[in-house]
């Protein structure tokens, strides 16, 4: 089992198998501003996006992002509300490859039926799909009145749709003022609430050290490794072997890209900076996981869901903190080990919203 650990992490794998991506529903009406919204949550110009999308089902679409290394999958369902147009066999495609949806409506526009009846079908058939109420054209709604009350009344008629209440944010995204700073961080930061492996992806880190600026430069492929290794962690046994082949293939690509050879001696200074004791309560904690996903139903759903996105937060902290050590060891410095930790902790407890 070593050896073939050892053999599982000499590889880097290029690409995010098709079925590990992880995917938002754009749930709205043609014209909504959905690809509006893409561009401001990926800020990627119009011709980018308007190229990238490509179609996945008769009438929906799908855009993978980024273009060169995809790690996040966008998926479009157009034309609801329009007048023939049978959105069942779309719905149907979409809901079960959806790990999030965004239901965009417009201000100006209060009649929202289609999709509140697209919503609907979603939590009857998904109940446990996460969803985002986004409200767009702010901007054609100029009397403040009148958009709080157009807003309570799209909100009202989700939360009837989804027998639930929505967390819910207004953008405005005209062409003139394309970048709603607030509106977009607002988004962002829901999207990290909801779905960390989505937020983090699209958020927008301050890098105020070198460190942090130099780990901008690796943060993509960090999360690559996060979102494959929550992936395979979700069915039995396998993630016992998948996991930690997953982070052994991070670190060495970590060690080649800060120049830092994982040698015994260096080895032993990360895990041990780290915390052997902290190490010892996870891997007890993994070995528990594995387990219950073998228990007939609740393992196969509810744990497995659970050691997924625990994998998740954990290959993205183990990530972050290997940076962060890396980058001091070819300065020349020995980090701190209570600055590791700390960079550890934080970490885990940004990308683990989702993983209580």
């Amino acid at each position: 089992m070593l050896e073939r650990l050892k053999r599982l992490g000499r590889r880097a794998p290029e690409q995010m198998p098709e079925d590990a991506l992880p995917v938002v529903w754009l749930l709205g009406k043609t014209g909504a501003g959905k690809s509006s919204l893409v561009r401001a949550l990926t800020e990627q110009t119009q011709a980018e996006i308007g190229d990238g999308f490509r179609p996945c089902t008769r009438s929906a679409t799908s855009y993978d992002f980024p273009a060169d290394e995809p790690l996040l999958r966008f998926l479009d369902t157009r034309g609801l509300g329009e007048a023939g147009y049978d959105a069942e066999e779309d719905l149907k495609a979409c809901r079960g490859r959806s790990h999030v949806v965004l239901v965009v409506c417009r201000l100006d526009d209060p009649v929202q039926g289609m999709v509140a009846d697209a919503l609907a079908d979603v939590a009857r058939h998904e109940p446990e799909t996460r969803a985002i109420l986004v409200l767009t054209g702010a901007d054609l709604v100029p009397d403040d009145d009148a958009r709080q009350r157009s807003r309570r009344q799209i909100e009202a008629m989700m939360r009837k749709a989804a027998g639930r209440t929505l967390p819910s944010g207004v953008l405005d995204l005209a062409p003139e003022t394309s970048r709603d700073v607030d509106g977009v961080r607002e988004l962002r930061a829901r999207l990290l609430d909801t779905l960390p492996a989505v937020g983090l992806l699209l958020a927008r880190d301050e890098a105020a050290t070198q460190e942090e600026k130099a780990f901008q430069s690796v943060r993509r492929r960090v999360l690559f490794y996060a979102g494959l290794a929550g992936t395979t962690d979700v069915a039995p046994i396998l993630g016992a072997v998948s996991v930690p082949a997953t982070q052994l293939a991070m670190l060495r690509e970590l060690g080649q890209h800060y120049g830092v050879d994982w040698e015994r001696s260096t080895t032993a200074a990360f895990f041990g900076a780290l915390g052997l004791s902290a190490g010892t309560r996870f891997a007890a904690s993994y070995g528990l996981r594995q387990l219950a996903k073998l228990i007939p139903v609740y393992g196969q759903t509810i744990g497995a869901a659970a050691a997924g996105s625990i994998s998740f937060a954990t290959t993205y902290a183990l990530g972050r903190a290997a940076a962060f050590f890396l980058h001091a060891r070819s300065t020349g410095r020995a980090p701190k080990e209570a600055e590791l930790r700390d960079v550890y902790a934080r970490a885990f407890k940004l990308s683990s919203h989702d993983a209580d």
